[in-house]
């Protein structure tokens, strides 16, 4: 889904080479664009990949992320720049010295999150003295169905990995360590109501690249009851590696979400600092709804059009640096971040924003 949305929106003003190892999907998106140029691929054939690449000016990739770390590093052989958005479980900014060798930029985990929220950290980071930074973020259908009362916008096997993987955040400047899907906390929100948060290891590159912010955490949000019911799920080895093939092939299909299923993104951002003798917060509000009209789901929209600014941002040289990087990083250079909101605006992704300062001795 995700994928789909990327290209298409690419095609509008490229021309766009789309590889998957499903041919149906392929066909699906060609049908929508006849202009994109589909090839069923392997991506764990290197040979192949490689070959595939040469071509390219620029490489997008979006792969479940258990494969992430492997394409990436087979794709930076290719000496193209890259934007990925994987996820993938491994430190891929150890690949940097890679990308410096091969003369290219890579820019990582560039969705909707991480990869908003990674844009404004940076950026505010230029402006303020950040004293804590913590954001809330999930996609759910509109209309639950017990018992999950939940659909995966992307790999069943990437939404289990959130509910395994510990947890990390940074609490009064020490590295904390979490279980992923604890304390749940209700929060309620204007366009849905009361849903829960629960602690998720969202925070990723964050955790090196700004570790001078003494406070920091992600949570996942979920309709009430979702986390209880995950945490059974894994206390009862449901999600263990030799059961986790298995469970996600059973969940895809209470999983799946229907053709033109309304469903929704929701996230809060909050850093909170100080410029000189003014306290500040900044609040960003994002929520996103299923678009009928050009049939593409919130969650790839938001995850889609992040990823396809990013791609412009390379394509436009706005940044040039070899290496590999996370959005905080880029979001520090001037106009990266005010580009990526503007380029979501334009295609009607809507991020509200509150500020509130007051006098420190006040």
């Amino acid at each position: 889904m995700v994928g789909s949305t990327m290209a298409l929106d690419l095609a509008n003003n490229n021309q766009v080479q789309l590889a998957d190892y499903y041919p149906d999907s392929l066909s699906a998106v060609q049908k929508r664009h006849s202009s994109i140029i589909t090839k069923q691929l392997d991506i764990t054939d290197e040979k192949l990949l490689l070959k595939w690449l040469e071509p390219a000016d620029i490489i997008l990739i979006g792969v479940p992320g258990h494969l992430g770390y492997q394409t990436l590093k087979t794709a930076i052989s290719a000496r193209k720049n890259i934007v990925d958005i994987s996820f993938s479980p491994e430190n891929i900014l150890e690949l940097s010295p890679l990308a410096e060798k091969a003369g290219i930029s890579v820019i990582i985990d560039a969705g909707v999150a991480p990869g908003i929220p990674n844009y404004l950290l940076g950026y505010h980071n230029t402006q303020m003295k950040i004293q804590s930074f913590e954001y809330y973020v999930g996609g759910l259908p509109k209309n639950p169905v017990p018992p999950f009362n939940y659909k995966a916008p992307f790999s069943p096997v990437d939404v289990i990995e959130e509910y395994t993987r510990p947890a990390r955040m940074m609490i009064n400047s020490e590295l904390i360590i979490k279980p992923a899907l604890s304390e749940i906390e209700l929060i309620n929100f204007e366009e849905t109501g009361n849903l829960e948060a629960f602690n998720t290891d969202g925070l990723r590159s964050i955790l090196t690249t700004m570790k001078h912010i003494p406070n920091m955490k992600e949570k996942t949000i979920r309709y009430p009851g979702h986390a209880e019911l995950m945490k059974s799920f894994r206390e009862q080895g449901l999600f263990d590696d030799t059961k986790i093939e298995e469970t996600s092939k059973k969940l895809i299909k209470d999983w799946q979400l229907e053709n033109n299923e309304p469903e929704f993104t929701i996230m809060d951002i909050i850093i909170k600092g100080t410029i000189g003798e003014e306290r500040q917060e900044v609040k960003y509000h994002l929520y996103d709804e299923y678009d009928p009209e050009t049939k593409t789901s919130s969650m790839s929209r938001t995850t889609g059009y992040t990823a396809t600014a990013t791609v412009n941002i390379l394509l436009k040289r706005m940044w040039t640096d070899p290496g590999v990087f996370p959005p905080e990083i880029v979001g520090q250079k001037k106009g990266c971040t005010h580009y990526i909101l503007d380029y979501l605006q334009k295609r009607n992704v809507q991020i509200n924003t509150h500020f509130t300062s007051n006098n420190i001795d006040g």
